[in-house]
């Protein structure tokens, strides 16, 4: 099984990729800092006559792991009660990617790729995140991916994630039944 995590956090090491460093603890994965790759805003051109033009930066690397992954994490701090902008800079650039040409297979995929979401804010996120993850449930349906399961939790400061001892504990069983299909006994 391949595993990408998207970490769409603008910190290092934040609190959202030490929560996915967690679940996916001893699981051979890719990693994929959205902060480190150029990815161009989506210009909108669905409905002009040429459509979409190919646009000169990384996101073909976020298209060829969407193609080779069996799960697709998403791990986001919540920033204004949404995921951060560089995560959704990526997810809007997919309107383009389902069109494009060169990757006729990509909308077939997605419907097979599972898709799980962790989450990690500081102003009561356990409430105020359930949005977040509402709009990444609709994504998801557009998408016909299947939303296997999210965890959000709770943190501000750096290396805070590590004393939520219940996204901790939700980290460990997420982390229990992913290697249990990797390798099941």
């Amino acid at each position: 099984m391949n595993i990408t995590a998207f970490i769409g956090s603008s910190r290092a090491n934040s609190n959202s990729e030490q929560l996915a460093d967690y679940v996916l603890e001893g699981i051979r994965h890719q990693k994929i800092d959205l902060k480190k790759i150029a990815i161009e805003p989506i210009n909108d051109l669905r409905h002009d006559d040429n459509g979409f033009q190919l646009v000169d930066d990384d996101y073909d690397q976020i298209i060829h792991a969407f193609l080779t992954s069996d799960v697709i994490v998403f791990a986001t701090p919540i920033y204004w009660y949404s995921m951060s902008g560089i995560m959704k800079n990526m997810i809007d650039r997919l309107s383009q990617a389902i069109r494009d040409e060169r990757f006729p297979q990509l909308k077939e995929k997605l419907q097979t790729t599972e898709a799980i979401v962790l989450a990690v804010g500081g102003d009561e996120p356990y409430i105020k995140g359930l949005p977040m993850i509402q709009q990444f449930q609709y994504i998801f349906d557009f998408l016909k991916m299947p939303f296997s399961s999210y965890i959000i939790g709770e943190g501000n400061k750096p290396g805070e994630i590590a004393h939520d001892e219940q996204a901790l504990m939700q980290a460990s069983i997420l982390n229990k039944q992913l290697k249990a299909r990797i390798y099941p006994i």
